[in-house]
């Protein structure tokens, strides 16, 4: 099956996350508003708008069985929207609830828990924000995780359980945490990763191989097994399929596919079939670079006529779907436990939807990610 391909908007698509029956998306595109697109039979067509920050929204999740968002941005805030009835007009409006962070940098990344009663809030504080509903308050409160991040935090996922957090940081580090809350969580049953576990336990740090950011982290559907990726490998995103593959992508433009076990992991194919131009007059590169000859051409016209030819040419398109970095991947459709379908969003305004059965082969060689 055909990826399907969608432009929403002509800025950055920065994070994106579907409702429960995929009906409806919640992209943010590079600016303080979050914009709710709905599926009308054969496109997607704008349906709520949500502007409740004042800086760049950074992330979104949608909670699918309670229907919440919660958005994050740099405005160092994070609100959880619920759609309610207006009571003067009748109508279903999304409502916005207050979320006491307590952190005193941009907020980068957020997700909620299994069982949607906590969200985890990454930041550049140095901190994660591990938030629960107060109901005297009617207001979302924090429990900070700090020690012993030295860093900006760029990425969390929570494990099956509800109660351990992953999270990956700028000081080159993936580690694993309790992020169990007393008055909300049940005692957790023992896992490969502990038994007591208090608030804050760290249970595992890794060192990234290569050094560089770690931007992504994800545990396996088991929550056995952690995946960590970093920008010394171009991947910026990653999702679990099943427990012996995982799809990651970045700024080489593609979903890469993997594929292993405790025995070792490593890249088996691409999602994007890049033998073929995407158009007639595209010609054949490196997947996710620019062809040098059409690179030095639009230099060389620039130097000679003083003016450049990069809007204009067609040379400049890249032999894959995404025109520019990959930065969010999640989970569209499962069956049996096993994902057949990916969402893409990009830094091309894309949002692109892709069969996790159809690999093509690699056309480069690429570093492997961290398992």
């Amino acid at each position: 099956m055909a990826p399907e391909v969608f432009t929403l908007s002509q800025t950055p698509i920065t994070a994106h996350s579907f409702n429960a029956d995929r009906s409806q998306v919640a992209v943010s595109c590079s600016s303080h508003e979050a914009k709710i697109f709905c599926w009308s039979g054969s496109e997607w067509t704008l349906n709520a708008t949500l502007t409740e920050h004042d800086k760049p929204i950074t992330s979104i999740d949608w909670a699918p069985a309670s229907n919440r968002i919660v958005t994050a941005s740099q405005d160092r805030n994070a609100y959880v929207w619920q759609e309610t009835q207006d009571p003067e007009t009748g109508a279903l409006i999304w409502k916005p609830t207050l979320v006491l962070l307590r952190i005193n940098r941009a907020a980068t990344h957020v997700r909620w828990s299994p069982k949607e009663d906590k969200f985890a809030v990454a930041s550049g504080a140095r901190a994660i924000a591990v938030c629960s509903f107060d109901p005297e308050n009617n207001w979302w409160v924090s429990k900070l995780l700090k020690k012993p991040i030295r860093s900006t935090v760029l990425s969390v996922d929570w494990h099956p359980n509800n109660v351990l957090l992953a999270a990956g940081t700028a000081d080159m580090k993936a580690r694993v945490f309790s992020a169990y809350i007393k008055e909300v969580d049940a005692k957790p049953a023992p896992s490969v990763w502990g038994s007591k576990l208090p608030f804050n336990t760290l249970c595992g740090e890794y060192t990234s191989p290569a050094g560089g950011w770690v931007h992504a982290v994800a545990f396996s559907p088991s929550g056995d097994v952690l995946a960590f990726a970093n920008d010394v490998a171009s991947l910026v995103t990653l999702t679990w399929t099943s427990e012996q593959s995982i799809v990651a992508a970045g700024h080489d433009c593609q979903p890469y596919v993997f594929t292993g076990s405790e025995g070792g992991w490593e890249p088996i194919g691409t999602l994007d079939d890049t033998s073929v131009p995407k158009s007639a007059s595209a010609r054949p590169g490196v997947p996710g670079k620019l062809n040098k000859s059409a690179a030095f051409a639009t230099f060389q016209s620039a130097d000679s006529r003083g003016q450049s030819s990069i809007a204009a040419s067609s040379d400049t398109k890249l032999l894959t779907i995404h025109q520019n970095t990959i930065t969010s991947v999640r989970p569209y459709e499962e069956q049996g436990g096993v994902v057949t379908k990916v969402t893409t969003s990009g830094a091309d305004g894309r949002l692109i939807i892709w069969d996790t059965n159809e690999i093509s082969a690699l056309a480069t060689k690429l570093a492997t990610l961290s398992v």
